[in-house]
């Protein structure tokens, strides 16, 4: 099951599960549409292909929750 990470690492974005909008690679590093259009959808960490993350159901959520681990240093 995916963590659903909840923000871009790169510019700090919201990323909500339930929402489009966020990239991963298969390492599930994320980061927002501006960004990974930015970097040309590769990762800068891996070097490995940025991919549409599914959302995840809301209703979901309880039973199996999103991460809530921010990963965004800046």
């Amino acid at each position: 099951m995916l963590e659903m990470r909840p923000d871009c690492e790169k510019c700090g974005a919201d990323l909500p599960a339930d929402l489009p909008g966020a990239f991963i690679c298969s390492f599930e590093c994320t980061f927002c549409t501006d960004c990974a259009d930015a970097l040309d959808e590769r990762c800068p960490n891996c070097s490995g292909e940025l991919m549409d993350r599914p959302t995840r159901a809301k209703a979901l959520h309880a039973k199996f929750p999103p991460s809530g681990e921010r990963k965004f240093k800046g």
